[in-house]
């Protein structure tokens, strides 16, 4: 398995006691597939996915990502590990408006540290994810030149520009039409299956689940198979 959440619980102060934000969560995801995470909002999905991003570190239970356990590892271990293993696609782009479609994914290579070498070579691997993404003819555009389905696939290809284990992806359709959010979620399963990564999208939207691997709802911090 890629990634592994293993009796997982987190809790938060909440006045004079805390809030249990995830309970005894239990998630597995092999490479190679999509598991979908559906519930309300406060259910405790974004929880999840700060969790397994390692950017929480949960009261209780097991994370492990790509064989590596988290547990007991330094802030600057969690961060290499969150470089190399874990590609992460947020709810909005965020694309810095100065850099064109294929800096923003060259930009990666560079927060690595990479050499000289490793730079010239991350320019090749940057105009094949904005191909596999069908934006080879928007790589040199910039942010206000796409449109917001087109910003979105730029924010996808990015999160795997560092060859991730696992993608973790938030809400990625919640700017977007139903037709444009269809879309997205094709890409990303096909995505999941091209580069064999382990990938979590949260959503509150059940409608373009069909092709998800496996589909888990989130309620006040407990994961199960959803209902109805």
């Amino acid at each position: 398995m890629s990634l592994v959440l293993d009796d997982v619980t987190l809790t938060y102060p909440d006045g004079e006691g805390r809030l249990t934000a995830l309970d005894r969560v239990g998630l597995a995801v092999p490479a190679g597939s999509l598991t979908a995470v559906v519930g309300p909002s406060g259910s405790g999905k974004s929880s999840l996915l700060a969790v397994a991003a390692t950017l929480i570190t949960p009261d209780g239970g097991r994370v492990c990502v790509a064989g590596t356990a988290t547990a007991g590892l330094s802030a600057a271990e969690r961060a290499v590990l969150r470089r190399r293993s874990i590609g992460i696609v947020f709810q909005q782009p965020n694309l810095l408006p100065s850099l064109t479609a294929a800096e923003q994914l060259e930009v990666m290579a560079r927060l690595d540290g990479r050499r000289t070498a490793a730079r010239r070579a991350a320019r090749g691997r940057a105009r094949e994810l904005l191909a596999a993404v069908g934006l080879a003819d928007r790589a040199d555009r910039r942010p206000h030149q796409l449109s917001g389905g087109q910003r979105q696939r730029v924010n996808i290809a990015r999160a795997l520009m560092n060859e991730p284990s696992v993608l973790l992806v938030d809400e990625p359709t919640s700017a977007l039409d139903h037709e444009r959010g269809a879309a997205v979620l094709d890409l990303l399963v096909r995505l999941t299956r091209d580069r064999g990564t382990a990938t979590v999208l949260v959503t509150h939207d059940r409608g373009h689940l069909d092709a998800a691997d496996a589909v888990r709802e989130m309620r006040d911090g407990r994961l199960a198979a959803p209902t109805g």
